[in-house]
């Protein structure tokens, strides 16, 4: 009896120390900062000190901390740009200004952000997996989430690897997904025009994630009917939380506006990133020079200004697609397959890559994805009302990837739902193992 209570005690306190938010938080953040740790001991000083911050987000921190605004994405002096929305540019141009522009330790300090920010994340999905996991099976569907999180590849990888928004991106439409099925009933105005503030960090974050917007917004809407409130009174709701995010923006705009002498709501690179994905590099009977190269693209670039830059590439990219339609049935194929696998090609890329790591990297991307497929069914089988916003993320962030380009960092910030949705799937595949099993167990009468 003894030695039963004894094992009975064992097994509860393993199981609280599983499904403790804390102990995945722990494994979270070392896991992170080993594999940090461990890049940093392979990797030259100087190049760490550099070449994170060579792209458009470490230049443009660059002139801000430098003092001549908010300006010049190639690293040259070009003027100002609308390129990137403000917040985490400013935020690395605040590093810059306390720890120096392209030094050692501003670089660990961008590094340690992000890596705070993937941990953190970890505690959004497990509040959304308490609420859509339900009394039955919320604390499994919660820990299981976050523990997928905890050890997600590109979890571990990316706050390291990019110093961009993505780990940032990923906390916020996390949050976001909370605060929607959080706020879902509320009548307290408080709460809606925190829901809308929130929306508006976000948009000036990462605008992709706008997509799900109008869509969560609908659903909110919808679910105000359990208050008991009328549609005038859920619509003066829904319409003071889309007022503050529009108004959260209005500054950038107006400031875009006054530079460029047109409106940009929040960026001005979408017609590059449309050319990046249908030019003419992906025809094989191109009859002209098709190669692509960075210093080409800074250098045109530099020679026409931001406005004509970018008029050229939509010229160029709306040209390329009415003149190839049936090849841009097969270019978005391959987006799609680069957003959700990384890779168009990825049996071949499998098979081919001598790296244990990637082939990791491959096969939890491609679990995750059919995870979330599963998962998203079985929630709408159960929970009709809480899957809607879920498939809001999932089906309408990456559409923009399908029609410009895509990559594994592009699906990172909807990373933590399908880590979600694979967890219930999961948790419902094991609940049936369970019954399956007790019925089995039963003697027939």
């Amino acid at each position: 009896m003894t030695a039963a209570k004894n094992r009975a005690g064992v097994r509860a306190k393993l199981a609280a120390a599983v499904t403790s938010l804390w102990v995945i938080l722990a494994v979270a953040g070392a896991r992170r900062v080993g594999y940090a740790v461990e890049q940093v001991r392979i990797t030259p000083a100087e190049a760490l000190a550099s070449a994170p911050f060579e792209q458009e987000t470490g230049n443009i921190a660059m002139a801000v901390a430098a003092g001549e605004g908010y300006s010049s994405p190639t690293r040259k002096h070009t003027g100002p740009t609308a390129w990137l929305t403000p917040v985490y540019p400013l935020l690395v141009a605040g590093i810059f200004r306390v720890f120096g522009i392209f030094t050692l330790h501003a670089f660990y300090v961008a590094a340690a952000l992000n890596i705070l920010f993937s941990v953190a994340t970890c505690i959004t999905i497990f509040f959304v997996g308490l609420r859509i996991g339900g009394p039955a099976r919320g604390v499994a569907a919660a820990s299981v989430a976050a523990w997928i999180w905890a050890l997600f590849p590109n979890a571990i990888v990316i706050p390291f690897q990019w110093i961009w928004d993505t780990s940032l991106t990923a906390l916020l439409a996390a949050t976001i997904l909370w605060a929607t099925m959080a706020l879902a009933g509320s009548s307290r105005t408080r709460d809606w025009c925190a829901y809308g503030l929130l929306w508006g960090f976000t948009l000036l974050t990462n605008p992709s994630v706008a997509a799900a917007l109008p869509f969560l917004l609908a659903w909110l809407w919808w679910s105000g009917r359990t208050t008991g409130a009328n549609g005038m009174a859920r619509s003066k709701r829904v319409a003071i939380a889309l007022g503050l995010a529009i108004l959260c923006c209005i500054p950038w705009t107006a400031r875009n506006y006054e530079r460029f002498h047109r409106v940009i709501p929040l960026r001005s690179n979408f017609a590059f990133e449309l050319w990046l994905g249908n030019n003419y590099v992906f025809d094989p009977h191109a009859p002209i020079n098709a190669r692509v190269t960075r210093y080409g693209e800074e250098r045109r670039y530099g020679q026409l200004g931001e406005t004509a830059f970018m008029q050229e590439k939509w010229r160029l990219a709306t040209e390329f697609i009415r003149a190839h339609k049936r090849l841009e049935l097969r270019l978005t194929w391959w987006r799609f397959l680069d957003f959700w696998l990384g890779s168009h090609r990825p049996l071949e890329d499998f098979e081919s890559s001598d790296s244990a790591w990637i082939r990791v990297i491959f096969l939890v991307n491609l679990l995750t994805a059919l995870g979330g497929v599963v998962g998203l069914v079985a929630l709408w089988l159960r929970r009709k009302s809480l899957a809607f916003p879920v498939a809001a993320f999932v089906l309408a962030v990456p559409i923009v990837y399908y029609i410009t380009h895509g990559s594994l960092r592009y699906r990172h910030p909807i990373d933590p739902i399908l880590a979600l949705l694979t967890a219930i799937a999961v948790v419902g595949w094991g609940r049936q193992q369970e019954r399956q099993t007790a019925k089995a167990s039963t003697p027939a009468c």
